[in-house]
Formats: C-alpha cells, structure tokens, sequence
C-alpha cells in the first residue's frame, strides 16, 4: 500500500526528533501502521535548517500554506505553537480535508472547542498526545484506557522546569531565583520563564485532561493559576520537616458541585509515588472508581520523547484514515452531542486542606488568637509547628513562624479568615497560604 504523506510545519526540536526517530524506527511503525508513514514536505522560515533536518527527498519551503494546498499530504502536523498563526493553519488544514497532529497545547486549551467542531464537521482528526506531558500517553490512557470509568479525579506534575526549580530548591536549599538561573543555565528554563514558571502551562494542559476525563469543553478561561514564584526556601524546609514535598500540581476533580480545575503549589505526602517525581520528569496520577489509581510516569519534554507521541498519533490515524468518522474515538473521548454542561468551579468554592505560615511576635497569647480565630471560622486543625525565634531571626529575635496545617475548609472561608488574621498587630509579614493535597 502507499505510504501515507506528511507534511510537517516547523522543523524545530520536535520536528527534528520526529523525523529521527521516523526513521530509525520505521519498520518497526509500518508493521504496526499497516503502510508506511513519509514526512515528504517541510515548511519553515529557515530553509536552510529544514533542509538539514529533512535530508534529501523532502520538499522544502517556507510557506505553511504551500503545505496544506498539496493534494498529496494526507496529514500536517503543526508544531509551529502559540495561539496565533498556528490556530488558522489548523483551521485551514481542516478544511482542506487534511487530519492534523499538533503538539499546541496553548492553542487547543484556548480554541480547541472551535477546533474540534470544525475537525468533526469536516470529517477529519485533531491528535494531541504530545500536547500533555511529552512521551507519557496519557492522552490515550484517559480517552481509550480508561474508558470504562467514572473518573473521579487527577492531579499531575505536568511542566519539568517547575518540578527541576523544586527539586533544586529543596536539595540544596536555594531560593528560587537562584535555582531559576541555573535552570536557565542549564536549558530546562526559557530565556522568558513566564508560561513554566507562573503555571500557565501546567494550566493549558490540565485543561486538556479535564475536559478528556469529564466530557466537558476546554475551558481555560475558567482554571484557577499560580505558580512558583512566591515559594520561598524556609516553607520547603518545613514542608519537609512535616512529611511534605511541596509539588506544582495541576488538578482537577469531579465534586457534587461541579468540577475543579485549577494549577498551584500543592503540599504532598512525602510518601506518595507523585512526591518523589524529582528533576523535569512529569507523573500524572488518574482515580478511576473502576480501576482505582493509576500513575503515568515518563519525560514531559525533549526531542525524541514528545516525537515519540507525535508519531503515535501519526500511526493511529493511519490505521484509522479510511475509517467511517462516526467510528473514531471522539476527539474529548465523549461525543460531540452527548458532552456535559458540568460548571467549573470558582476557587472559593473549592474544598481543601492547608499550610498557613504565620510571622509573628514572640509573646504570649499569640498562638491562642490565631487558632481560636480559625475555630471561630470553623476550620480544624491538623497539626500545628512553632520555631524558636533564635532558629527563625537569630539571637534575641522577636519573632517567630508559626506554622499550622488545617484540615479540610472551604477556600472562601480560609479567604475570609486569613484576612482577619492578617489584620492582627502580631502577625508581622504576609501570611503564606499553600494548598496540601494528600491523593489518597
């Protein structure tokens, strides 16, 4: 049979590694294809490095559309990224008839409703394995493998320069623009972090798992984001101290009242599997109430890894190219007329436990007004840390961290709370407020 043609736009890391490992492994991917599967047309604004990535028999241009107009190209794969550009591309390369593999996850979380309705209405797929988490298949996991559940929730470290900064952070005990800079040194930080190390990435891709576990639209708009910046050393130490590891988790839950989704630094247990991810590797733990919990674990980036879960999407749409659309898995694992209208939840109305740390005045009575303005709000105490002030300001300091671990409350009320307490002449610096998950 003939091979099916690609035709490939941006010939950057991804696409170098694409075509590498095409063609080391290509016997291997026809026997399991069922045809062959040819990169034959590139297009780039630098030739000359596509050129050197194609190698000989690939045509090479610097002109995307020249790409979509051949008639011969039966799939593009976009890995131009970002929202611009890159969306009417897709949209062009849909309604030209061609099925598309990308690896956008901006673009999809923020338009990838009016994308897969132009994808279904046309007949054709939009495959984003390597959009969430590089290598690990979790795209396929969570619409194929674990089809036959009710999907209760998933939480994942699902960005590498974040986890690598947290990692560094408590190894060495280094604040976080040191390890930032060693990060950038190091290539596993962009000269501008922002999208990595403000959440907004982990965002983009929990949005993506979200509607893929729960049949609901991608909504980012509606994910609640921060990210690391704020972290500071002493509250890794005490974390740890505690039985923790502070992780930036991307989260999202199914609840009587609607579904989370939301991106943050999170306390985890020091004993769960999804505590001990170090360096830029990404883990993401699935509760199925069928199978229970499940963790996929792998490289969440680079070259070769995310290529490999590009061509996985190649493969499968070759098996499924001649396919009867209505027979294709879906492209959010649910129909397109059977997707729910389940509300994202506001923050406020999420439901969690906490690690408040509290600077105060070294004096007495301090600690009684703290808990009793806490048990007035009707939070719970967990467990409950006091330094002593020479260990937290040196010799003949004044003050003192006073840290506590709540049980669960509702957010807005922890909102309402922290500001009375914040208010307090004894509280001496801002209150630091972070999230514990405990995933069991």
């Amino acid at each position: 049979m003939k091979p099916i043609q690609v035709g490939l736009l941006g010939a950057g890391t991804v696409g170098s590694g694409t075509f590498k490992v095409l063609l080391r492994n290509q016997e291997e991917i026809k026997r399991r294809a069922g045809r062959g599967i040819e990169i034959t047309m590139v297009a780039d604004l630098d030739t000359a490095r596509a050129r050197e990535v194609a190698g000989e028999g690939v045509k090479v241009v610097d002109d995307a559309r020249a790409v979509i107009a051949n008639p011969d190209i039966d799939i593009v794969i976009e890995l131009i990224g970002g929202y611009g550009i890159a969306r009417q591309l897709v949209l062009e390369a849909i309604a030209a008839g061609k099925h598309v593999v990308t690896a956008n996850k901006a673009l999809l979380a923020v338009h990838g409703t009016e994308i897969f309705a132009a994808a279904h209405a046309k007949g054709v797929m939009v495959a984003f394995e390597a959009a969430v988490a590089g290598g690990i298949p979790i795209i396929k996991a969570l619409r194929e493998g674990l089809t036959a559940n009710s999907i209760q929730w998933l939480a994942g470290i699902i960005n590498g320069t974040t986890n690598f900064i947290l990692s560094e952070m408590r190894d060495k005990g280094l604040d976080f623009a040191t390890v930032l800079k060693e990060a950038q040194r190091l290539g596993y930080a962009e000269a501008d972090p922002t999208f990595d190390i403000e959440g907004v990435d982990a965002g983009h891709k929990v949005t993506l798992m979200s509607a893929i576990a729960f049949g609901i639209p991608v909504q980012f708009d509606k994910a609640h984001i921060e990210g690391i910046t704020k972290l500071a050393a002493q509250d890794i130490k005490y974390a740890e101290q505690l039985g923790y590891r502070i992780k930036l988790l991307g989260i999202t839950k199914r609840t009587a009242q609607g579904i989370e989704l939301r991106v943050h630094p999170s306390l985890v247990p020091s004993k769960r599997l999804l505590a001990n991810v170090e360096g830029a590797m990404n883990a993401v733990v699935v509760h199925g109430d069928a199978v229970g919990t499940t963790l996929y674990y792998g490289k969440g980036a680079g070259s070769e890894p995310t290529a490999s879960a590009v061509i996985a999407d190649l493969v499968d749409i070759t098996r499924l190219h001649t396919a009867d659309a209505a027979h294709r898995v879906p492209h959010l694992a649910f129909h397109p007329d059977a997707m729910s209208d389940l509300k994202v939840l506001p923050m406020a109305e999420v439901v969690t436990s906490y690690y408040l740390r509290l600077r105060v005045a070294d004096q007495a009575g301090v600690l009684a007004k703290v808990t009793g303005l806490l048990a007035t709000a009707g939070i719970s105490i967990d467990a409950v840390l006091q330094r002593e002030a020479d260990e937290v300001g040196g010799e003949g300091s004044t003050q003192t961290d006073l840290i506590i671990l709540t049980h669960d409350a509702r957010e807005g009320t922890v909102n309402d709370v922290l500001a009375e307490l914040q208010a307090l002449p004894t509280v001496l610096q801002p209150i630091v407020r972070i999230r514990k998950e405990e995933l069991s």
